[in-house]
This record gives C-alpha cells, structure tokens and sequence, in this order.
C-alpha cells in the first residue's frame, strides 16, 4: 500500500464522520452549477425573454451575485469543517508521529484527502446538478415567467466554470489545513481527549442584556413598520440589536439559566435530569458560537426566502392599482378612441371576462390639486363592488394615489382639514371630512380631492386657459391574474395602429408578470442561498456532535456500569439532540416571526400563508435530519454500552 493508498483508505474509514461533509460540499457544487447553467442558457444569456431590459440586467446580475456568494461561504464552511474534523483526529494525527512520520508527510496526507473528498464533491455535485436540470429549468421557467419555457442544453459552460471554480477552492482548503494542524505540539496531540474542561460560567447581568437588546431590536424594526419611520439606521440598528442579543443569549443566558436548574433539587434531581442538565450546560457553552452562527443564517433564509414570495405575490401588484384594464383616450381623435374602447369591450366578451367598467377626467386646479367628481368616484367605487359616498356643498374627501400615502394617511390623518382651491378668478375652500382607506384612482396621479359634481364644474367653467383632460377608462375584474391572453390579444390589437400618440392601454397582468419576473430572479437568488446557508447550518450541528462523538462513548460507557439503561440513555440523548437542533430553529423563526410581522403592516394582503410554508419546509427538513442523526447516534451509544 502506497501513502496515497494509505490516505485514500482513511478517508474510507472516516466516512461516518466525513459524510456530512461530503453532502454539504456536493450540494453547494450542485447549486453553484445549477447558477451557471441557468447564467449560460441560451435563453437567459441575453436576457430573460419577454421582459424589460432592467430585468435581464437584474437576472444576469443576481446569478452573478448568488455564484459569488456560494463560493465566498463555501470556503469558510470547508474551512470549519475542516477544523472540526482535525480537533477529532488530533489523537489519531499524534499516534501517527510517535510511529515516525514527519510533518510534512502527515500535511501531504491531509492535503491528499482534502483532494479526494474535493473531487468527489465536485463529481457528486455536478452529477446530481445534472439529473435534477430539467426540473430545475421547469421550476425556473415558471418563477421567471418564460411563455416559452427553458429548454435542455448541453451545459458545458457551466460544467467547466464548476470544476474550475471549486477545484481552486478544494487546493486552497486543503493547503490550509496544512497550516490549521501546525498549532499542536506532540503532547497536546496525543493527550487532546484528556485534558479537562473548566466549568460554564455566566454573569446575570449579561443574561438580563441578551433579553433588553432582542427586546428592543424587536421594538425598533416594528416601530419601521407600524409608525412607517423608514429610516434605514432605525432598521439597520434594530436587526444589530437582535444579532448582538442571540450572541449574548447563548453565550450567557443559556448558561446562566441551565445554572439556575441546577439549584432546584425538585427539577435536577428528577429522573435523568442531572445527567441532562450536566450535560447541556457544557453543551451549550462549547457550541454558543455554533449555535449563534446557525441561527443566523436559519433567520436570514427565512426572512430573505419569505421576502422574496410577498413580493411576487399578486396581491402587491393589485395594492397600488385595482383595475385589470386602464384605457385613456385624448381629445385629438375621439373617434378612434372609441373604437379602441369597443374593441376591448369586444376581446373581454370574448374570452367571456366579467368585468365592471368606469370612467373618470381629473382636473387640476391651479394650485395642484387634481381635482375628481362625485359621481365619477361613486363610479369607480361601484364597479370595485364597494358603497358609494355622499358630500355636502363644501365637503370633499382625500383619496391616496400610493401605498405609502394611504399608510401616511392611517397614521398621521389629513395635514389640515381645510383646503383652498383656486382656478383661475375663483378660490373656494373645502373641507376634508376623511381620508380614503384605499386605492381607487391610479397611482399615477398621487393624491386627489373628491368633490360635489356642482362645485366641480364652477372650477371647471372658471379655468382661464381651457385644457381638456383625458378620459380614464378602469375595468375592474374580479380574478385578474386569468386576464394573460387578453391583455396579450388586446395590446397586440392596439399596436396594429398607425402609431399616433392618441391613447394608451396599461394591463395589470402585465405589470404583474414584469414584477413576477424580477421577483422571480429574487426567489432564485434568495431561495437557493437560503437552502445552501440553512444546509451549511445543519451540517455544523452535525461537525459538532461528532466532534465530542469519543468523548461521550467514553461517558457513557463508564454510566451504563452504574445501571444506565437503553431507556434511559434514548431519552437522554434525545433532550440533547433536540436542544441543539431545535433551538436554533426556533429562536431563527422567532427572529422572522418578527420580520414577517412587521412586513405584513407594509402589505394589505395575508402573507400568513407564505411564512407558514416556508417553517413547515425548513422545520420538516430539520426534522428528518434530526431523525436521521438520533437514529446513526443512538446506534452507535447502543454498541458502546453493550
């Protein structure tokens, strides 16, 4: 047996603690290639089809972004897990020495097996990148909102960047392991499992700390919400808050309360709690850090993943402009104008849409206020299935043309309940009796007055030079998202004029796929990041476990002499495995709790649904990664005691 032999067969036996490795390494090679074969498809290399220019920027740009992101973490996760897996061989890498091999042949060993689960990463991760690419362009389609799809290519581009890429990043990790083991002598080698570890301490008054600054983080960024302060230090402070609180609340409170425990005789002594409890307070102490970066990284993936499906929901869209349909004509061919109108009228009969149409011409006084009747705003709010609203001679009401408007008007009401309009000779004031709760004319004309019909047209009658507004056509549908093929058929209709610039069509539809496709690219970048991060996460509760994997053979070896048994040791083990996978999980989505509660003041419509499925799928992978590490653990202390 050669000394490459020699490493590749201790890689072999080490698979049991290698294998975590391994799968996060090949996953994030897998998206990593999945990046660059959706950056060099023939249909995204140029852009997204059927989008705008700013989106295409956008897509080239995240899938640049996110590849860089992947790679960047990916060093520093194969950086600790290499440490992880030298602090458990330190013993083995001491015996090694003893028998007489040098320093340099033990760094070319590790260099040689850095190699070799390199370079089955990279296979594995391009391997499977590759039987899961159909559906991985599939899923991309429809996130990008493709008509016509994304169709399998050869993606040899992407393979090579990959292999390059990661084939770098593995030599450079592998040389610094080398480096990584000239920290132990021979001593501490050797005797690395035997030297004793001092007790957990906590001071009270950084426990009570980690609670104020996650208190007052929260606070802060609902504060940004409920109060609309956007005031990015106000945000930026708040998440700094919550970040530096979790560090302390682990470090310190953890402890200090597990401490706690420890002096109830009525709680420590029950049962196996003085085992479980003993336990736990090393445990927590020795992995704060790894449980801080794992909650971190948890809340960020929810938070940014949860992010990314309110913004593409269609609810956003429909906030800022309630109409399937807008149609203006102006004056300079009335004719055709109407025309137009009876030809959309036509194409929605056709593909049998239930629509409600309304129509409305804004004036604008002298001194900027637009200005909208009574009865036209009536209209609007009938065709929108909503009560109609009554003024008096001298009443008017301010409706919000944008969602931070209206927000604005919720909170702070009307800036002063008397407004004068003037036009031309004629200045009249008007009383604001309320502020519109929502949306009813387009955001494009931001806020205006509703007025009596009467009191409307004296302004009218009195403007000195006579300007005569556009006429706004709205048609309200009630499920406007089935509205693709008309508003395609209806625009294509429109574009077959002579080109004069005498009325313009918007559709909601088609607002929303432009924003589905920007959202889209957002949900990729964010979703994918997410999953890597939330895998890296997972993994480090794994290197952690197996890195005190000797020492509690050892433990419970010398318990299960005293009576321990297999009963006893499962519940044990369980309440163990359960606090180190499970808190960091809930204090991340507690963290994003938070996040999606102050999002959902921003919105009016119910993002409860999104954050529920983005915890049941994060929850129900750790759970069965949590099953499958009880199950291999429980195995292996099973054998221990026998």
């Amino acid at each position: 047996m050669n000394f490459r032999q020699f490493a590749l067969n201790n890689v072999l036996r080490s698979k049991r603690t290698y294998i975590a490795h391994f799968m996060s390494s090949a996953f994030s090679v897998m998206v990593f290639f999945i990046y660059a074969m959706l950056a060099f498809h023939p249909n995204l290399e140029n852009g997204i089809m059927s989008s705008s220019g700013t989106v295409s920027q956008l897509g080239t740009m995240g899938m640049k972004v996110s590849q860089v992101i992947v790679f960047v973490f990916s060093f520093f996760f194969l950086l600790y897990s290499v440490g992880a897996f030298m602090k458990v061989r330190q013993k083995e890498f001491g015996i090694l020495l003893v028998l007489g091999m040098s320093r340099k042949q033990l760094n070319r060993m590790l260099f040689i097996e850095n190699l070799v689960i390199g370079a089955a990463a990279i296979a594995g991760g391009i391997g499977a990148g590759l039987i899961f690419s159909k559906l991985t362009l599939l899923i991309s389609a429809s996130l990008l909102a493709v008509d016509e799809g994304l169709p399998f290519y050869v993606p040899g581009k992407a393979v090579l960047l990959t292999v390059g890429a990661y084939a770098v990043l593995f030599i450079v990790v592998a040389l610094f392991s080398s480096i990584l083991l000239r920290k132990g002598t021979l001593i501490s080698l050797v005797k690395s499992d035997e030297t004793p570890k001092s007790a957990p301490k906590a001071s009270v008054w950084l426990a009570i700390l980690a609670v104020l600054l996650m208190g007052g983080g929260y606070v802060m960024v609902m504060v940004f919400a409920v109060l609309q302060i956007f005031s990015l230090p106000l945000l930026f402070g708040g998440v700094v808050l919550v970040i530096t609180g979790t560090y302390f609340l682990y470090t310190q409170f953890s402890v200090y309360y597990m401490k706690r425990l420890q002096r109830k005789p009525h709680v420590f002594f029950r049962k196996t709690n003085l085992l479980t409890i003993s336990e736990l307070i090393y445990r927590i102490r020795d992995n704060a850090v790894m449980f801080f970066m794992v909650t971190i990284i948890s809340a960020s993936a929810f938070t940014g993943i949860g992010t990314a499906l309110t913004v593409g929901d269609p609810g956003l869209s429909g906030m800022e402009n309630p109409y399937a349909f807008t149609f203006v004509s102006f004056e300079e061919d009335r004719k055709k104008g109407e025309e137009q109108l009876n030809m959309i009228r036509h194409e929605l009969e056709q593909s049998g849409i239930q629509y409600r149409e309304a129509s409305f011409n804004l004036m604008t006084s002298d001194n900027g206020y637009p200005l909208i009747t009574l009865s036209q705003y009536n209209g609007l709010l009938a065709s929108m299935g909503l009560e109609e609203s009554s003024l008096a001679g001298d009443e008017s009401i301010l409706t919000p043309g944008s969602v931070g408007e209206r927000n604005r008007l919720r909170l702070e009401g009307v800036d002063t309940e008397e407004i004068e309009i003037m036009s031309g000779i004629l200045a009249e004031t008007v009383k604001v009796v309320r502020a519109e709760e929502l949306i009813v004319i387009p955001h494009l004309y931001g806020n205006a007055l509703v007025i009596p019909d009467d009191r409307f047209q004296r302004f009218h009658a009195a403007q000195e030079d006579e300007v005569t507004a556009p006429v706004h056509h709205t048609f309200y549908v009630e499920d406007w998202k089935e509205t693709g093929e008309v508003s395609s058929a209806i625009a294509a209709a429109l574009d077959q004029g002579d080109g004069e610039y005498s009325s313009y069509f918007t559709s909601l539809y088609s607002e929303w796929k432009s924003s589905r496709q920007e959202n889209g690219v957002m949900l990729m970048v964010s979703g994918l990041i997410g999953i890597v991060f939330f895998t890296f996460a997972a993994s480090f509760i794994y290197f952690r476990l197996y890195a005190d994997l000797s020492r509690d053979e050892q433990q419970y070896r010398m318990i299960a002499k005293v009576g321990l048994s297999r009963r006893e040791l499962r519940k044990i083990v369980t309440q163990q495995l359960a606090i180190m996978f499970f808190l960091p999980i809930v204090i991340a989505v507690i963290h994003s709790g938070v996040a999606f509660l102050a999002l959902q003041q921003l919105v009016d419509f119910s993002i409860l649904g999104h954050t529920i499925k983005i915890f049941i799928f994060f929850l129900g992978v750790q759970i069965l990664f949590f099953l499958i590490t009880r199950w291999r653990y429980l195995d292996r202390m099973y054998k221990t005691i026998q």
